[in-house]
């Protein structure tokens, strides 16, 4: 049989091309996170692409930590990011910081300087702006733009040595203030920031502008093939003038589609908000589209590889359904999750003719998608079991297949039982249900001929063990959050969290880890909150439901 090879994306078209015809020997490609925030998905694509395409062609990947502002950049994210990037299984060649390069990137700018291609503004950032002019209107002369090369180089000295205070003067690039491309209208390269830096401490209080650090950084480095998203293909022309004016190594800029996702906000500035005004629980809780908070609520780093690689590599902006990572969540998870037995909003079933002092040990198996390999546990069957509240109506409805006086159903890997009615409480609410198990109908050894419609879980009374369960759900309640009107958080799915304080687990869960993984029968995929669980409570997560709820009430609607 044939197996049909997967096409080559655009960006693995161009390095094969590159590598034919002799331009590169090898490719270098480079992952440069601002440490402002935590990583997102959104960073996962672009660190499975990069890493990916190192791996395929024989590359090498840096770790580059773009940290050329002190004001928002702090070692708690560092450290997240490179925890992270383990975590989704990926290692760097060398770890490496733009404020490495301060010494040489001022270098560069005074190079530039001499050249007569750099000058140092006394105009404020409002004044900068409006001379910058409109995109068809071309931009005014800073009465600064003439200033001699001497003037300038004595300037900017005094700048790095910290004469002057915040704001009081900018260095720009003399390029062109008629371009149609706004970014090469005499960019800033360096601005004033009297700033502790989490590196360099109060070495530096002049700070080089991404724009000039990012591709002279590419360049030191050899970095062959710098791939960014494509808010920055606008910036590609401002990259390629400093490289070719310095004349260094000529690192190459190439863009693709970042990711945007259903029901999800990518913004930094939008994850922050949520964070400081308290809507979630910190960057790694477990509705927050950060890896932080996806491994809190149970993903496995390889359900997300898999999704970066079925998504793919566009040059075009296009819009992800979340429904589409949930499904490489559920894939992954139906493979390797334990299956076990929680009873989310319990009420309890009498067994009115089994014995009171009698305990018996049923078989259930831990994955039966895993046959051979899932192996079977022990639990424990006893007079008094909890079961789900919904999984008993007094009246029964048509097409209903669970308890209702009458109604016979099998015990998971238990017995068949019929409901003989319930006990109610003075408010004439159901306390309990009441039913017969029939004999020589136990799961596994049953010969007694009959067949039941419905299945329902269980735990036996003696033997559950009390657990919080918390069901997460989808942080928005409209596909688009960020471009609807008004404010992105009143459109906060107020049922992205429930809390069950009374839920029952299965005794074998006693001793679960925040590692492992569990299919909790019909209810969904959960695992052991790790920041929540202590001094013997336990703590679930639901990590994803068991089918798609969303796409069911969109057909409905």
């Amino acid at each position: 049989m044939m197996i049909e090879e997967k096409s080559l994306n655009f960006l693995e078209e161009i390095i094969e091309e590159d590598l034919k015809s002799g331009k590169y020997t090898s490719i270098h490609t480079r992952f440069p996170p601002e440490p402002n925030g935590y990583l997102h998905i959104g960073h996962a694509k672009s660190i499975c692409l990069n890493f990916g395409l190192a791996d395929k062609y024989g590359g090498k990947t840096n770790l580059r930590f773009d940290d050329t502002n002190p004001v928002t950049e702090e070692t708690e994210y560092v450290d997240s990011i490179k925890a992270d990037l383990h975590w989704l299984g990926f290692d760097w060649e060398e770890e490496r910081y733009a404020s490495d390069y301060f010494s040489q990137l001022y270098d560069f700018a005074v190079r530039l300087i001499k050249k007569g291609l750099a000058y140092v503004d006394d105009s404020s950032a409002d004044e900068i702006a409006a001379n910058k002019g409109t995109p068809t209107e071309a931009g005014t002369e800073s009465p600064c733009r003439n200033r001699s090369v001497e003037e300038n180089l004595s300037l900017f000295a005094e700048m790095r040595a910290g004469k002057f205070q915040d704001g009081e003067k900018v260095l720009r690039a003399k390029i062109d203030l008629t371009s149609p491309n706004m970014h090469m209208r005499d960019p800033i390269m360096y601005r004033i920031r009297h700033a502790h830096h989490h590196r360099t401490g109060d070495e530096w209080c002049i700070y080089p502008m991404y724009d000039f650090a990012h591709g002279q950084s590419d360049s030191i480095e050899t970095i062959t093939h710098s791939i960014c998203t494509l808010e920055f293909e606008v910036h590609r022309p401002l990259y390629n003038w400093y490289i070719e004016q310095l004349d260094i190594f000529p690192s190459h800029q190439y863009e693709f589609a970042r990711l945007n996702m259903t029901y999800t906000v990518m913004s930094k500035r939008k994850l922050l908000q949520l964070v400081n005004e308290n809507f979630v629980d910190g960057w790694d809780d477990p509705r927050m589209p950060t890896l932080s908070g996806m491994r809190r609520r149970g993903y496995r780093p390889v359900a997300i590889r898999n999704f970066c690689d079925r998504i793919g590599v566009q040059r075009r902006e296009n819009i992800i359904d979340v429904g589409l990572l949930e499904f490489c969540v559920r894939e992954d998870l139906n493979q390797i999750a334990l299956r076990r037995m929680a009873v989310l909003d319990p009420i309890k079933l009498v067994v009115t003719n089994y014995p009171e002092d009698k305990i018996e040990i049923v078989a259930g198996e831990n994955n039966p998608e895993a046959p051979g390999q899932g192996g079977f546990r022990e639990i424990p069957f006893s007079r008094e079991l909890w079961i789900e509240a919904e999984d008993y109506m007094e009246v029964a409805a048509k097409k209903w297949f669970r308890l209702a006086p009458g109604n016979k159903v099998r015990l998971k890997n238990a017995y068949i039982v019929e409901c003989t009615g319930s006990k109610k409480d003075a408010s004439g609410k159901v306390t309990e249900v009441h039913c017969t198990y029939i004999e020589g109908t136990r799961s596994g050894q049953d010969n007694s001929g009959l067949s039941v419609k419905g299945t329902i879980h269980w735990i036996s009374v003696a033997h559950a063990i009390p657990a919080e369960v918390r069901l997460y759900d989808r942080l928005f309640q409209v596909e688009n959050p960020s471009i609807e009107e008004g404010d992105f958080k009143e459109y906060i799915n107020p049922d992205s969290l429930q809390i069950l304080h009374n839920a029952w687990v299965e005794p074998s869960l006693q001793t679960a880890l925040p590692e492992d993984h569990y299919q909790f029968i019909r209810k969904g995929y959960f695992s052991l909150d790790a920041y929540k669980s202590a001094d013997g409570k336990l703590v679930f997560n639901r990590t994803v439901t068991l089918k798609d709820a969303w796409a069911k009430e969109a057909k409905k609607k």
